[in-house]
């Protein structure tokens, strides 16, 4: 039986040069492609054996998949980085709402997430449309999911059991 064990590693610096908490999940998935099954944890228990498999992945079923829940993370650190722009410019932020569509498409070379549509909708005062999207804009290139996805280190230690 071969295990995989895959760690992502970003670390973030605060304002005085401290290392911010590593945030840490695990998947572990059960035969093969087409009829296994996996379960998906996070360390603060939201996922706790979260099931996934092939046709919530591939197709249409009633479990998670990865490119859902990194659509919720990119979403969530998206709302919450311009929110964070905007209250530094001195405008009141009310709520940001961002829909992530997370694109997955067979490819010669395999299945790839070719492409992250983010659409935001903010209640924000004392703000017009140009300098909302100029903050919108900047943001979206600049908050650390978005970071994360053009390329973080990805460390890979892989034994068998």
């Amino acid at each position: 039986m071969l295990t995989l064990h895959i760690q992502i590693l970003l670390i973030y610096h605060t304002n005085k040069g401290e290392n911010m908490p590593i945030r840490r999940a695990d998947a572990e998935w059960k035969g093969d492609l087409k009829g296994g099954k996996g379960s998906l944890n996070t360390e603060t228990k939201l996922l706790h054996n979260a099931p996934y498999d092939f046709g919530s992945r591939f197709e249409t079923g009633s479990t998670t998949n990865p490119e859902e829940l990194i659509g919720a993370a990119h979403a969530g650190c998206f709302s919450m980085a311009l929110a964070n722009s905007l209250s530094k410019e001195g405008f009141k932020v009310n709520s940001i709402k961002t829909d992530a569509k997370v694109h997955l498409d067979k490819l010669d070379s395999g299945f790839t997430i070719t492409k992250i549509e983010l659409d935001t909708v903010g209640d924000v005062e004392g703000i017009d449309a140009a300098t909302f999207a100029k903050h919108a804009e900047q943001t979206k290139g600049g908050c650390p999911v978005s970071k994360a996805l053009t390329g973080p280190t990805i460390i890979l230690n892989a034994k068998l059991k």
